[in-house]
Protein backbone atom coordinates (compact mmCIF):
# COMPACT_ATOMS: atom_id res chain seq x y z
CA UNK A 1 0.00 0.00 0.00
CA UNK A 2 0.96 3.63 -0.46
CA UNK A 3 1.75 4.01 3.24
CA UNK A 4 4.79 1.77 2.66
CA UNK A 5 6.31 4.24 0.21
CA UNK A 6 9.12 6.53 1.25
CA UNK A 7 8.19 10.04 2.26
CA UNK A 8 10.86 11.73 0.14
CA UNK A 9 10.50 13.02 -3.42
CA UNK A 10 8.79 12.15 -5.60
CA UNK A 11 6.67 9.78 -3.53
CA UNK A 12 5.49 12.30 -0.98
CA UNK A 13 3.58 14.00 -3.83
CA UNK A 14 1.94 10.80 -5.04
CA UNK A 15 -1.37 11.29 -3.23
CA UNK A 16 -1.63 14.76 -4.76
CA UNK A 17 -0.99 13.31 -8.23
CA UNK A 18 -3.86 10.80 -8.01
CA UNK A 19 -6.30 13.23 -6.38
CA UNK A 20 -9.56 13.97 -8.23
CA UNK A 21 -9.56 16.99 -10.53
CA UNK A 22 -5.82 17.61 -10.10
CA UNK A 23 -4.00 19.31 -12.97
CA UNK A 24 -1.53 16.49 -13.57
CA UNK A 25 0.51 18.42 -16.12
CA UNK A 26 1.17 21.32 -13.75
CA UNK A 27 1.82 19.06 -10.76
CA UNK A 28 4.23 16.82 -12.70
CA UNK A 29 6.10 19.92 -13.87
CA UNK A 30 6.33 21.10 -10.27
CA UNK A 31 7.63 17.73 -9.00
CA UNK A 32 10.24 17.46 -11.76
CA UNK A 33 11.49 20.94 -10.89
CA UNK A 34 11.56 20.12 -7.17
CA UNK A 35 13.71 17.08 -7.99
CA UNK A 36 16.00 19.33 -10.07
CA UNK A 37 15.74 17.08 -13.10
CA UNK A 38 16.72 18.77 -16.38
CA UNK A 39 13.65 18.80 -18.60
CA UNK A 40 11.75 20.49 -21.38
CA UNK A 41 8.13 20.40 -22.46
CA UNK A 42 7.61 19.63 -26.13
CA UNK A 43 4.16 20.19 -27.63
CA UNK A 44 3.38 18.02 -30.65
CA UNK A 45 -0.06 18.04 -32.29
CA UNK A 46 -1.52 19.64 -29.19
CA UNK A 47 -0.09 17.01 -26.80
CA UNK A 48 2.36 18.15 -24.13
CA UNK A 49 5.22 15.73 -23.47
CA UNK A 50 7.91 16.04 -20.79
CA UNK A 51 11.46 15.28 -21.97
CA UNK A 52 13.85 14.51 -19.12
CA UNK A 53 17.45 14.14 -20.28
CA UNK A 54 21.00 14.79 -19.01
CA UNK A 55 21.65 16.80 -22.20
CA UNK A 56 19.01 19.50 -22.30
CA UNK A 57 20.88 21.53 -24.89
CA UNK A 58 20.73 18.48 -27.15
CA UNK A 59 18.28 16.01 -25.58
CA UNK A 60 18.92 13.32 -28.17
CA UNK A 61 22.66 13.16 -28.71
CA UNK A 62 23.10 9.89 -30.54
CA UNK A 63 21.25 7.39 -32.69
CA UNK A 64 21.68 4.65 -30.06
CA UNK A 65 19.76 6.58 -27.46
CA UNK A 66 17.72 4.56 -24.96
CA UNK A 67 14.34 6.16 -24.38
CA UNK A 68 12.08 5.21 -21.47
CA UNK A 69 8.40 6.18 -21.69
CA UNK A 70 5.48 6.45 -19.29
CA UNK A 71 2.20 8.23 -20.00
CA UNK A 72 1.06 10.69 -17.34
CA UNK A 73 -2.56 11.12 -18.38
CA UNK A 74 -5.32 9.01 -16.87
CA UNK A 75 -8.77 7.80 -17.81
CA UNK A 76 -11.55 10.19 -16.72
CA UNK A 77 -13.02 9.21 -13.36
CA UNK A 78 -10.07 7.03 -12.35
CA UNK A 79 -7.41 7.87 -9.75
CA UNK A 80 -4.92 6.33 -12.18
CA UNK A 81 -2.68 5.00 -9.41
CA UNK A 82 -1.45 1.99 -11.39
CA UNK A 83 -2.38 3.33 -14.83
CA UNK A 84 -0.07 5.10 -14.96
CA UNK A 85 1.05 7.19 -11.98
CA UNK A 86 3.28 4.53 -10.41
CA UNK A 87 5.36 4.12 -13.58
CA UNK A 88 5.78 7.89 -13.90
CA UNK A 89 7.13 8.11 -10.36
CA UNK A 90 9.31 5.02 -10.83
CA UNK A 91 10.92 6.62 -13.89
CA UNK A 92 11.53 9.87 -12.00
CA UNK A 93 13.47 7.84 -9.43
CA UNK A 94 15.23 6.09 -12.33
CA UNK A 95 16.35 9.46 -13.70
CA UNK A 96 18.01 10.28 -10.37
CA UNK A 97 19.79 6.90 -10.34
CA UNK A 98 21.01 7.34 -13.93
CA UNK A 99 22.47 10.75 -13.13
CA UNK A 100 24.20 9.44 -10.01
CA UNK A 101 25.75 6.61 -11.99
CA UNK A 102 26.76 9.07 -14.75
CA UNK A 103 24.95 7.10 -17.44
CA UNK A 104 24.20 9.69 -20.07
CA UNK A 105 22.89 8.13 -23.30
CA UNK A 106 19.24 8.16 -22.25
CA UNK A 107 16.07 10.17 -22.19
CA UNK A 108 12.81 9.72 -20.31
CA UNK A 109 9.59 10.96 -21.89
CA UNK A 110 6.37 11.37 -19.94
CA UNK A 111 3.78 11.21 -22.68
CA UNK A 112 0.41 12.86 -22.99
CA UNK A 113 -2.83 11.37 -24.38
CA UNK A 114 -2.31 7.63 -24.07
CA UNK A 115 -5.87 7.04 -22.95
CA UNK A 116 -8.30 6.99 -25.88
CA UNK A 117 -11.98 7.78 -25.68
CA UNK A 118 -14.77 5.95 -27.52
CA UNK A 119 -14.44 6.42 -31.25
CA UNK A 120 -10.80 7.52 -31.19
CA UNK A 121 -8.22 5.53 -33.15
CA UNK A 122 -4.53 4.92 -32.50
CA UNK A 123 -3.58 7.96 -34.57
CA UNK A 124 -5.14 10.12 -31.84
CA UNK A 125 -2.60 8.84 -29.30
CA UNK A 126 0.11 11.29 -28.33
CA UNK A 127 2.68 8.60 -28.99
CA UNK A 128 1.70 8.49 -32.69
CA UNK A 129 2.72 12.06 -33.49
CA UNK A 130 5.61 11.81 -31.01
CA UNK A 131 7.02 8.82 -32.91
CA UNK A 132 6.85 10.74 -36.16
CA UNK A 133 8.71 13.66 -34.58
CA UNK A 134 11.43 11.43 -33.14
CA UNK A 135 11.91 9.86 -36.57
CA UNK A 136 12.29 13.34 -38.08
CA UNK A 137 14.95 14.06 -35.45
CA UNK A 138 16.96 11.02 -36.59
CA UNK A 139 16.03 8.69 -33.73
CA UNK A 140 14.94 5.72 -35.84
CA UNK A 141 17.62 3.55 -34.23
CA UNK A 142 16.71 4.50 -30.66
CA UNK A 143 15.78 1.73 -28.23
CA UNK A 144 12.37 2.59 -26.83
CA UNK A 145 10.84 0.96 -23.76
CA UNK A 146 7.37 1.86 -22.55
CA UNK A 147 6.48 1.41 -18.86
CA UNK A 148 2.75 1.08 -18.21
CA UNK A 149 0.75 -0.25 -15.23
CA UNK A 150 3.89 -1.13 -13.26
CA UNK A 151 2.47 -0.37 -9.83
CA UNK A 152 1.06 -3.78 -8.88
CA UNK A 153 2.85 -7.12 -8.86
CA UNK A 154 6.23 -8.84 -8.78
CA UNK A 155 6.27 -10.38 -12.27
CA UNK A 156 7.71 -8.52 -15.24
CA UNK A 157 5.56 -8.87 -18.34
CA UNK A 158 7.07 -8.02 -21.74
CA UNK A 159 4.13 -7.24 -23.99
CA UNK A 160 3.40 -8.86 -27.34
CA UNK A 161 1.09 -6.06 -28.53
CA UNK A 162 3.45 -5.02 -31.31
CA UNK A 163 3.53 -8.59 -32.63
CA UNK A 164 -0.27 -8.56 -32.87
CA UNK A 165 -0.35 -5.23 -34.71
CA UNK A 166 2.37 -6.32 -37.14
CA UNK A 167 0.23 -9.32 -38.08
CA UNK A 168 -2.92 -7.25 -38.41
CA UNK A 169 -1.62 -4.40 -40.56
CA UNK A 170 0.05 -5.53 -43.78
CA UNK A 171 2.27 -2.63 -44.80
CA UNK A 172 5.75 -2.13 -46.31
CA UNK A 173 8.60 -2.11 -43.83
CA UNK A 174 6.98 -4.51 -41.39
CA UNK A 175 9.86 -6.97 -41.65
CA UNK A 176 12.21 -4.29 -40.37
CA UNK A 177 9.79 -3.42 -37.56
CA UNK A 178 9.54 -7.07 -36.56
CA UNK A 179 13.33 -7.33 -36.37
CA UNK A 180 13.46 -4.17 -34.26
CA UNK A 181 10.89 -5.55 -31.81
CA UNK A 182 12.87 -8.77 -31.51
CA UNK A 183 16.02 -6.77 -30.73
CA UNK A 184 14.21 -4.69 -28.11
CA UNK A 185 12.84 -7.80 -26.47
CA UNK A 186 16.23 -9.49 -26.40
CA UNK A 187 17.70 -6.34 -24.87
CA UNK A 188 15.04 -6.41 -22.15
CA UNK A 189 15.59 -10.12 -21.53
CA UNK A 190 19.33 -9.53 -21.32
CA UNK A 191 18.79 -6.86 -18.67
CA UNK A 192 16.53 -9.23 -16.73
CA UNK A 193 19.14 -11.99 -16.90
CA UNK A 194 21.88 -9.65 -15.76
CA UNK A 195 19.81 -8.71 -12.70
CA UNK A 196 18.79 -12.34 -12.17
CA UNK A 197 15.12 -11.50 -12.27
CA UNK A 198 13.26 -14.79 -11.99
CA UNK A 199 9.68 -13.67 -12.67
CA UNK A 200 9.61 -12.66 -16.35
CA UNK A 201 6.92 -13.45 -18.93
CA UNK A 202 6.31 -12.72 -22.62
CA UNK A 203 2.53 -12.61 -23.08
CA UNK A 204 -0.17 -10.50 -24.77
CA UNK A 205 -1.23 -7.34 -22.92
CA UNK A 206 -3.76 -4.57 -23.52
CA UNK A 207 -2.45 -1.92 -25.92
CA UNK A 208 -0.49 1.05 -24.65
CA UNK A 209 1.74 3.77 -26.11
CA UNK A 210 3.51 1.03 -28.07
CA UNK A 211 0.51 0.95 -30.42
CA UNK A 212 0.86 4.63 -31.32
CA UNK A 213 4.62 4.33 -31.63
CA UNK A 214 4.41 1.37 -33.97
CA UNK A 215 1.81 3.09 -36.16
CA UNK A 216 4.07 6.16 -36.18
CA UNK A 217 7.00 4.09 -37.47
CA UNK A 218 9.01 3.51 -34.29
CA UNK A 219 8.61 0.11 -32.58
CA UNK A 220 8.63 0.16 -28.78
CA UNK A 221 8.60 -2.59 -26.16
CA UNK A 222 6.07 -2.26 -23.37
CA UNK A 223 6.95 -3.39 -19.85
CA UNK A 224 4.19 -4.00 -17.32
CA UNK A 225 3.80 -5.88 -14.03
CA UNK A 226 1.40 -8.47 -12.64
CA UNK A 227 1.18 -10.40 -9.36
CA UNK A 228 2.67 -13.89 -9.82
CA UNK A 229 -0.61 -15.70 -9.14
CA UNK A 230 -2.45 -13.61 -11.74
CA UNK A 231 0.35 -14.06 -14.26
CA UNK A 232 0.33 -17.84 -13.82
CA UNK A 233 -3.45 -18.04 -14.25
CA UNK A 234 -3.25 -15.85 -17.34
CA UNK A 235 -0.60 -18.05 -18.98
CA UNK A 236 -2.70 -21.13 -18.24
CA UNK A 237 -5.74 -19.48 -19.82
CA UNK A 238 -3.80 -18.52 -22.97
CA UNK A 239 -2.67 -22.10 -23.37
CA UNK A 240 -6.28 -23.29 -23.22
CA UNK A 241 -7.78 -20.52 -25.35
CA UNK A 242 -5.54 -19.21 -28.15
CA UNK A 243 -8.33 -16.85 -29.26
CA UNK A 244 -8.11 -15.03 -25.94
CA UNK A 245 -4.97 -13.15 -27.01
CA UNK A 246 -6.75 -11.47 -29.95
CA UNK A 247 -9.57 -10.36 -27.67
CA UNK A 248 -7.11 -8.79 -25.22
CA UNK A 249 -5.18 -7.03 -27.98
CA UNK A 250 -8.21 -5.61 -29.73
CA UNK A 251 -9.98 -4.54 -26.55
CA UNK A 252 -13.13 -6.37 -27.61
CA UNK A 253 -12.91 -8.51 -24.48
CA UNK A 254 -14.33 -5.62 -22.44
CA UNK A 255 -17.69 -6.21 -24.11
CA UNK A 256 -17.84 -9.95 -23.41
CA UNK A 257 -18.33 -12.23 -20.41
CA UNK A 258 -14.70 -13.31 -20.86
CA UNK A 259 -13.59 -9.98 -19.38
CA UNK A 260 -13.83 -11.55 -15.91
CA UNK A 261 -11.10 -14.01 -16.94
CA UNK A 262 -8.34 -11.49 -17.54
CA UNK A 263 -5.96 -10.68 -14.64
CA UNK A 264 -7.72 -8.87 -11.82
CA UNK A 265 -5.12 -6.10 -11.90
CA UNK A 266 -6.09 -5.26 -15.49
CA UNK A 267 -9.80 -5.38 -14.72
CA UNK A 268 -9.35 -2.54 -12.25
CA UNK A 269 -7.61 -0.20 -14.71
CA UNK A 270 -9.48 2.80 -16.13
CA UNK A 271 -11.93 2.87 -13.25
CA UNK A 272 -12.39 4.13 -9.68
CA UNK A 273 -10.82 0.93 -8.26
CA UNK A 274 -7.40 1.87 -9.68
CA UNK A 275 -6.42 3.39 -6.35
CA UNK A 276 -3.34 3.39 -4.13
CA UNK A 277 -4.82 0.48 -2.16
CA UNK A 278 -3.84 -1.98 -4.89
CA UNK A 279 -0.21 -0.85 -5.25
CA UNK A 280 2.78 -2.98 -4.21
CA UNK A 281 5.65 -0.53 -3.63
CA UNK A 282 7.87 -3.24 -2.14
CA UNK A 283 8.68 -4.24 -5.74
CA UNK A 284 9.45 -0.79 -7.13
CA UNK A 285 13.18 -0.90 -6.44
CA UNK A 286 13.57 -3.91 -8.74
CA UNK A 287 11.74 -2.02 -11.50
CA UNK A 288 14.07 0.95 -11.07
CA UNK A 289 17.10 -1.36 -11.23
CA UNK A 290 15.72 -2.91 -14.41
CA UNK A 291 15.09 0.48 -16.02
CA UNK A 292 18.64 1.60 -15.17
CA UNK A 293 20.05 -1.62 -16.62
CA UNK A 294 18.20 -1.02 -19.89
CA UNK A 295 20.11 2.26 -20.23
CA UNK A 296 23.44 0.87 -19.03
CA UNK A 297 23.67 -1.88 -21.64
Amino acid sequence: MLDNLKTDLPWKRFRDFIAPEIDRFSLLKEIIEEMELPYSVVTISGKRHFFVSPHQQEPFSGSRQTILLAHYDRFPGSPGANDNSAAVFILMVTAIKLRKEKIDNWAIIFTDKEELQNGEGIQKQGSFSLAKKLRAWGLSAARIFNFDACGTGDTFVFSGTADYLLKKYKRPGLRSAKQKIECLREHALGAARCLRLSNVLLVPTPFSDDAGFLRGGLPAQTITMLPATEAESYVSLLNKRPDFADMVFSGSIKKTAAFRLIPETWRHLNGPADSHLRLTPEHYESIVRFAVELCRR
